[in-house]
């Protein structure tokens, strides 16, 4: 049975910069993410949504992999191995049966490179469905380090009602990660309209709720391909108390590459 003893756990948020279609320089970003969180000690590592091609990105349908057993998602729970990190990680994913099929994925990798948790996103923008297929399950995982925990991508945040986050709550979640791609118009003013109210209104009164706390990490990196093409992903990655309080805010901004650590005390 997981341990319901109070721990300390170090998340590092990966606020890293992928450029659309280039699959080698961005895993290639992740290693160096991956790397850098283990050496401040971190426990996990959260990364942005589609990692690996960058969000919607229409070089999806050619270069997505299946997951698990295709070479991205191997070289990945290779990091989390190496390293001995638990990783949460966007990816474009290749339906092994109906390889027509991408999806938008996410992996909950432990610190052995063992696969618990694989997510398909739900609540895609109309747009992107021309890029991915639906998921159609939800999961959470119970781990005798980090407790319960749960994976969502980014705008299944804020379907009506909240009713994905909810439902991992239900189902025991208080560790709720999700790796995001937030993005605004290339001419966005942040001083005249600050960016993530959205996220605060969508995750707040779930992380109060069901005393969770809550990550979303976005990448870093102007949009060059798909519907919105020249569009930059800022940043702005936050993570969320059981209170309902901004535990951690990184910066804002289409240049505004770091990791990002913080202590979560969780029971």
């Amino acid at each position: 049975m997981p341990s319901t003893e109070p721990r300390t756990i170090k998340i590092a948020l990966a606020q890293i910069h992928i450029e659309g279609g280039a699959l080698e320089a961005n895993l290639a970003r992740v290693e160096v993410a991956v790397a850098d969180a283990a050496s401040a000690d971190a426990d996990i590592v959260v990364l942005p949504e589609a990692s690996d091609l960058g969000w919607a990105h229409p070089s999806a349908a050619k270069l997505a992999e299946s997951v698990p057993g295709g070479a991205t998602i191997t070289r990945i729970q290779a990091m989390a191995q190496r390293n001995h990190i638990w990783l949460c990680i966007g990816l474009s994913e290749r339906d092994s049966i109906t390889p027509d099929h991408c999806y938008n994925a996410a992996v909950l990798i432990d610190r052995q490179g063992e696969l618990l948790l694989h997510h398909r996103k739900i609540h895609e923008l109309d747009f992107a469905r021309e890029v991915y297929a639906t998921g159609s399950r939800l999961a959470v995982v119970n781990t005798e380090e980090l407790g319960c925990i749960g994976v969502i991508i980014c705008a299944d945040a804020f379907v009506p009602d909240r009713v994905i986050s909810r439902s991992l709550g239900q189902m025991g979640a208080r560790l709720l990660l999700s790796p995001c791609a937030w993005a605004v118009p290339a001419d966005h003013d942040n001083h005249a309209d600050p960016y993530g109210q959205l996220w605060l209104d969508s995750y707040t009164p779930v992380a109060k709720e069901f005393g969770m706390w809550i990550a979303g990490v976005s990448n870093v990196g102007q949009i060059n391909a798909g519907a919105w093409e020249g569009r930059k992903c800022i940043g702005n990655s936050l993570l969320i108390a059981p209170d309902g309080t901004t535990h951690l805010q990184a910066p804002y901004g289409e240049a505004a590459a770091g990791l990002f650590l913080a202590e979560m005390r969780t029971s």
